[in-house]
């Protein structure tokens, strides 16, 4: 497969300028770079499905035929038998009313004419995946990864040879990107032809293959994953390695001095959901100026123990203490999804204007902390879903940061974004957390984040790795 002279446009502005790519069977193919990079907007031109204000030129050559790009429709009977797309957000993909086995069988070629051969195909693939037992299961009852690898089996069932991953690994803890990883490559090493789209260099690292590196709508470096991933000629992909969590050298990283009395103290803390004990027996004080992780895989119980610590879910069994500290507003939560902290429909400015007039708190405190997190003032005016996730989970690190906090519960606050901007936000909120001297609890499935942020971390576990739980009582 070829790409050839690829352009897209947004009226008079190039959003992608691509001259030449040939993809081969057998060798994955990783795009990589930051988000509005172009990313994905290279990945939905070969397949024809960008949004209608977008156009594309160029051609897209395969097996001996060549394809208009401006066409966007010249390629729907390819998609299923010759090219399919795994899309971001599996959760979102997948039809929340339909179960599993159902939704994989109906993009099985011959669907409509042979049901009971689909899904006996359906079945034999989820089961090769490991998910028999999830079968007959909704998606809302199925892990990040677990959502992942139904997702992997609807676009592969119809025996596409092109397979595009679009951010495959949002999201997902170390051990399922693995697992996704070997998915990925089991299918181009059956002579498929893979092209993933991702900012997860250890995923890009995983997969091997050729790597392509995105910055401004153009190609910056391209070449073999082991050498532009270790040695790199951009200074662009030097910057994309430097942000990696485990390459991070901030004045914030030296372990600051816990003092007084505890925050937060839980003693013999349980939860179970159903048969599935979470946590037991757990004892965990969480003192001022402290930055604690929550670490482990997904499904294990991190966010569960966080709301019981923050009394948003009771604990089956022991008790939970919080400081008189922490009243007032005083205990703030950073959400994985910043969209959760604002009204969608209500411009930024009010809803900013809402809080400090409830609250008594001083104006000028806010164009203080805009010009710390570095966000526009021009910002204010947009409604939430007119910035970029960078932009609003920084806004949501201002509405916390306006109560002036004694601690701060952050759930996964830069799992879905690129390196660079979780970086900078990461930096932008533990700047925050040095300067008014609150303590911070991290929850997240990178342990690599967790060791460059936080001081001590309290590693949770699948039920199916075990049922005992780390003692953290200090």
């Amino acid at each position: 497969m070829r790409l050839n002279n690829l352009v897209v446009t947004h009226g008079q502005t190039t959003l992608v300028e691509a001259d030449s790519l040939d993809f081969t069977p057998g060798r994955p193919v990783t795009i990589v770079g930051e988000s509005g990079s172009g990313k994905s907007l290279l990945a939905h031109a070969i397949m024809g499905t960008l949004p209608a204000n977008l156009t594309a030129r160029g051609s897209l050559s395969m097996d001996g035929q060549a394809y208009d790009l401006s066409e966007p429709g010249n390629r729907r009977k390819l998609w299923g038998p010759v090219m399919s797309l795994l899309p971001q957000e599996p959760m979102l993909a997948l039809d929340p009313t339909m179960r599993t086995r159902e939704q994989v069988a109906e993009a099985a070629a011959g669907f409509r004419t042979d049901r009971k051969n689909a899904r006996s195909l359906a079945g034999s693939l989820l089961s090769a995946l490991g998910l028999a037992h999830a079968a007959g299961a909704f998606p809302h009852t199925l892990s990040g990864g677990m959502a992942q690898r139904v997702a992997f089996a609807a676009a592969t069932i119809g025996g596409a040879q092109v397979l595009i991953a679009d951010e495959p690994s949002k999201g997902l803890d170390e051990r399922a990107r693995t697992e996704l990883a070997a998915l990925l490559k089991r299918h181009a090493g059956n002579d498929g032809i893979l092209l993933t789209i991702t900012h997860d260099l250890e995923l890009a690292r995983e997969l091997g293959g050729d790597v392509l590196v995105m910055k401004d709508a153009n190609i910056t470096e391209q070449g073999p994953a082991g050498q532009v991933l270790t040695d790199p000629a951009h200074p662009y992909t030097r910057r994309l390695l430097d942000a990696e969590p485990a390459n991070w050298r901030h004045a914030w990283a030296t372990a600051p001095e816990s003092t007084g009395l505890a925050l937060i103290r839980g003693e013999g803390l349980a939860k179970a959901f159903g048969r599935q004990q979470l946590f037991a027996g757990l004892d965990i004080a969480i003192h001022p100026r402290e930055r604690l992780a929550l670490s482990g895989p997904s499904g294990s119980g991190k966010t569960t123990l966080g709301n019981v610590l923050l009394r948003l879910l009771p604990p089956d069994a022991g008790s939970i203490e919080h400081s008189p500290a922490l009243q007032g507003g005083r205990l703030q939560k950073l959400y994985q999804d910043p969209a959760l902290a604002f009204p969608s429909r209500v411009a930024l400015r009010d809803s900013f204007g809402d809080l400090i007039r409830r609250h008594r708190l001083d104006a000028e405190r806010l164009e203080e902390l805009m010009a710390a997190l570095r966000l526009r003032p021009e910002l204010l005016a947009r409604t939430p879903g007119q910035v970029s996730g960078g932009e609003l989970q920084r806004l949501a690190i201002i509405r916390s940061m306006l109560l002036e906090p004694a601690l701060v519960f952050a759930d996964e606050p830069t799992s879905r974004l690129d390196l660079i901007t979780q970086e900078e936000t990461m930096a932008c909120l533990m700047e925050q957390v040095e300067r008014q001297g609150c303590a911070l609890v991290l929850v997240t499935h990178d342990s690599t984040l967790a060791s460059a942020v936080t001081h001590r971390s309290i590693p949770l576990r699948t039920a199916e790795e075990s049922v005992e739980r780390t003692k953290a009582f200090a």
